[in-house]
């Protein structure tokens, strides 16, 4: 659920937000009817233990944030090339 909340609520409730985002909520800060901010809870961290290192990666995580266009690896113009070769 997504909880909406001007400024100055969120800067008064701040540790009862926070303990709701810590639950899973999302919070929104509306600033004359427009969303201006998101706090949203973090990757669950594990603490680090002796054998581990680094998080583990969740597939998936970011899916449709990003859209690699069609043309990615296509080649670079002629003129673009020049540059990167140092060619005047």
């Amino acid at each position: 659920m997504t909880i909406k909340v001007n400024p100055e609520q969120a800067q008064q409730q701040f540790a009862q937000l926070l303990s709701q985002v810590l639950q899973g909520e999302e919070i929104v800060i509306v600033v004359e009817g427009q969303q201006m901010a998101r706090l949203t809870p973090c990757a669950v961290t594990q603490p680090a233990t002796s054998s581990s290192t680094s998080n583990e990666r969740i597939p998936g995580l970011d899916q449709g944030r990003f859209v690699v266009p069609d043309d990615f690896d296509d080649p670079l113009p002629p003129d673009l090339m020049k540059v990167f070769e140092g060619e005047d």
